[in-house]
């Protein structure tokens, strides 16, 4: 990982599939719609002031969509919140 970078992507762990499932209405109401799935397949972080998670999500049959969720310190309170989606991705495209 170069510095201020992406680190490696990973499988998705009970922990990432935690902080997804607590921002999911509001990626949700970000794409105006309800996902029938909604599994954190791949992952990658970026240290920043808190860290960015950047998340490969399958939300349908061989659908997909990348979510940036960044999570504050925690003398902030270390609040979620999501900073940007991408939609009509699919399961080979690059997180």
């Amino acid at each position: 990982m170069q510095v201020g970078g992406y680190s490696e992507v990973k499988d998705s762990n009970q922990e990432i599939q935690d902080i997804a499932e607590s921002v999911k209405q509001e990626i949700q109401s970000k794409s105006n719609r309800a996902f029938p799935t909604f599994e954190v397949v791949k992952y990658t972080t970026q240290v920043v002031a808190g860290t960015n998670y950047k998340l490969k999500i399958k939300v349908g049959e061989d659908k997909y969509i990348h979510a940036v969720v960044f999570q504050g310190l925690p003398h902030t309170g270390g609040e979620l919140s999501v900073s940007s989606i991408e939609e009509g991705k699919t399961l080979t495209d690059a997180l």
